[in-house]
């Protein structure tokens, strides 16, 4: 390579990393949050909060293997154990390390000169990572077309708003590996395909297996480029031998790329990373939309990145990727049918290697139906199909324009037209991005951690499960882990002695939390929290090993968790037939002697999610659904005496008069200042108006949840019988329990 072709190469790396640090560095700035209420996003160093809640689990598996040696937080027989998720119990780490090695290995190296904090490292390392998936694609788009082509396609990586969003600073989790790592995998893999001779593509293949290992080690869905790299080439071999050629040498790229990922993956990463590609493979074809966990509710269906996303959603998070790297695919399509055109512009190209971007393609639009999530599948085909598109247009300007000014003039504009446009849709993506942690939740997590005892539970939403045990330090009973929790619970368990290889779905906790806010009755209620605290599963399990029926055990506990011990021993003796010693066991997880410390912690965040309490909290055993019933939230202006809703919700202060949908209320509840008015407007309707005067927000609901435990303690945010606050700030409560 000559010194002219390294300086372009080098100019081009840096122009794709200073692009792709340009419009991430802006994120800082918070774009998405007006000046005024930036400082309620930022903490005590100034910068944003993280971006995404899931950044915080990883700060704290950082934290634990800086402090301790391993991802958990302890040892519990030879299997590495995270007793602060899904507490009680905890359960076994099942997680992939690489980010966590990564980003412990630069805190201690820059430690070693600087003290900084490891919080800060975590929130910028996404600036340092992520510009590398736009040089893979660089280097793979060269290789195949020239380096404008290769530079326009780096470009258009870094800065596709999908993968821009999920790799700013402060967006502290495994997206910035999920371009780079398959990009590199499959560029090696390819090489070794057409490798001159055997020790060449031996070499090529051992290395993409190499990089195999590293995606399995960054992320737990790093099957998916390993199935399409072993059908394609099963599939090419098998029309290799209808066409006659020699098949050995790709029998042995394979053998080499498949056997020497799986055994690497073995040796470093364990049995349960290895046998993922076998039973990984029916999840990955599994497209119909069922629910795994029954008969417990569906927790899929209030997550927003597993909703199958609309193409106006594609066109908005993919941006021009997706017009010309579908245009592209069919332009390289009808080149390479011709071989003059093929000779004149796509030299470098062959069938298998556009086969295979284009089966990677379909695989991720397939993918999709498994969420939205999956777009990240999509970006690294669509812009190498963009790049090499860009690469067969500037070859065919060069074709027609001979005078060197009016060519590069030419190149200009197609570029500029290609680029600029994905430029604004990047900057237009940063505006609507808002940091998921703020000052209340940072304030009332440092309050339960200097104001409670170390083993103290904290019930909250699982959506914000990773913050309170990475910032509170404390256990929570439910946060985003996996669907399955990899262990199964027996009455045992609780007593230590770990039983590993089963499932159980932590669904559970998700309908029995959403059920003691969803309910009136405060006694169940507070007895649903003392049953999660101080038991986790124990009793439904147990429950369930007496009746073999889920939906039976759920009964009964809704009918003995709101009583107290002696009237829930008659109900489980005389209403149905358990034995003294069978009732006393179960009495032992929903009613124990001695009750483990735990709060619980109300957001106002809820108030917006609050379909989902009443939705999972209402859950139909039998039918397999949730309860259907009116809820809608929304934000409110106030001009001259009349408020109108975001929701629809019209209030005329001046004459009183109030309406939803243009009909009338059963009851009105306005909250200000803690000051609680109601009134009741039309006994036959059948929905509630909230006015939460501080939050300037509406919320309606189905009248029969008027006097919920969410509505007390969610919305009204008051002491109640049994519920008292022990600290509060303008969004977090947390509460304790007087009595049940």
């Amino acid at each position: 390579m000559s010194k002219k072709s390294v300086l372009i190469s080098l100019a081009s790396i840096l122009l794709i990393v200073s692009i792709a640090l340009f419009f991430r560095i802006e994120s800082v700035n918070l774009p998405g949050v007006e000046a005024e209420n930036q400082e309620f996003y930022r903490d005590s160093e100034g910068k944003p909060y993280m971006y995404e809640l899931d950044s915080y689990y990883n700060y704290r598996l950082t934290r634990n293997y800086i402090e301790k040696g391993h991802l958990g937080d302890k040892i519990v027989n030879g299997q590495e154990w995270d007793s602060f998720s899904y507490s009680p119990p905890g359960v076994p780490m099942d997680y992939p390390p690489l980010l966590i090695y990564i980003t412990a290995f630069i805190y201690q190296f820059i430690n070693y000169f600087l003290a900084v904090p490891l919080l800060t490292i975590a929130f910028w390392l996404p600036l340092l990572i992520s510009p590398l998936a736009g040089i893979a694609v660089y280097f793979f788009v060269k290789r195949f077309s020239n380096n404008t082509a290769g530079m326009v396609a780096g470009i258009l990586t870094v800065i596709t708003p999908f993968y821009l969003l999920r790799t700013i600073p402060g967006w502290f989790d495994t997206d910035m590996f999920n371009i780079l790592f398959p990009v590199l995998v499959v560029w090696c893999f390819l090489e070794s395909i057409h490798a001159e001779n055997i020790k060449k593509k031996a070499v090529y293949a051992s290395i993409s297996s190499i990089l195999m290992l590293f995606f399995s080690m960054a992320w737990n869905g790093w099957q998916y480029i390993f199935y399409i790299i072993l059908f394609f080439t099963l599939f090419y071999i098998i029309w290799a031998h209808f066409k006659g050629k020699n098949i050995k040498e790709y029998l042995a790229v394979l053998c080499i790329f498949a056997g020497g990922s799986l055994i690497l993956i073995l040796i470093f990463s364990g049995l349960i990373d290895f046998l993922k590609p076998f039973y990984g493979l029916l999840e990955l074809f599994n497209l119909v939309s069922t629910n795994p966990w029954s008969p417990w509710p569906d927790l899929y269906i209030g997550v927003s990145e597993l909703q199958r996303p609309s193409l106006g959603e594609l066109i908005s998070d993919l941006g021009l990727v997706l017009p010309i790297g579908l245009m592209g695919s069919f332009l390289i399509l009808r080149i390479l049918k011709n071989n003059q055109m093929k000779e004149n512009y796509l030299e470098k190209m062959n069938w298998p290697i556009y086969s295979f971007l284009v089966i990677w393609t379909l695989l991720g639009f397939i993918s999709l139906l498994k969420g939205a999530r999956f777009i990240i599948f999509l970006i690294p085909p669509l812009s190498i199909l963009a790049g090499i598109t860009v690469g067969v247009l500037l070859d065919y300007l060069t074709n027609i324009f001979k005078n060197n000014k009016t060519r590069k003039t030419a190149y200009f504009i197609l570029i500029a037209l290609i680029v600029f446009p994905q430029l604004i849709m990047a900057n237009k993506s940063l505006e609507h991005t808002l940091p998921m942690s703020n000052d209340d939740l940072w304030d009332s997590a440092q309050w339960i951690k200097n104001n409670t005892a170390n083993d103290t539970v904290i019930i909250s939403d699982w959506s914000y499960g990773h913050f309170f045990s990475a910032i509170a330090e404390r256990p929570v009973a439910f946060d985003g882990r996996s669907a399955y929790i990899e262990t199964l619970p027996t009455r045992q368990f609780y007593d230590q002695d770990l039983t590993f290889g089963g499932k159980i779905p932590n669904t559970s906790r998700e309908y029995w939390i959403t059920r003691a806010f969803a309910t009136s009755n405060e006694t169940l209620s507070a007895g649903i929290f003392r049953m999660l605290a101080s038991g986790g599963d124990s009793a439904y399990l147990t429950l369930d090993g007496f009746t073999n029926n889920t939906t039976k055990s759920v009964l009964i506990l809704n009918e003995i968790l709101g009583a107290d011990n002696e009237s829930a021993f008659e109900i489980l003796t005389n209403n149905y037939g358990f034995t003294e010693n069978q009732s006393r066991e179960i009495l032992n997880y929903t009613h124990p002697r001695e009750t483990r410390p735990y709060v619980v912690l109300t957001y106002d965040g809820m108030i917006k999610t609050g379909h989902l309490d009443f939705y999972f909290g209402n859950w139909d055993f039998k039918g397999e659904k949730g309860g259907n019933y009116t809820y809608s939230a929304g934000t409110f202006e106030l001009k001259n005496q009349i408020i109108n809703s975001t929701n629809e919700v019209i209030f005329n202060l001046e004459k009183g008069d109030i309406t939803w949908e243009d009909q009338e209320p059963y009851c009105v509840i306005e909250i200000k200042q803690g000051n609680i008015k109601r009134r009741y407007a039309n006994p036959k309707s059948n929905f509630c108006i909230v006015i939460l005067w501080d939050n300037e927000k509406t919320v309606v609901m189905d009248k029969k949840f008027e006097n919920s435990v969410f509505t007390k303690l969610v919305l009204q945010k008051e002491n109640t019988e049994h519920f008292e606050s022990i600290y509060k700030n303008k969004k977090v409560v947390v509460w304790k329990v007087t009595s049940y």
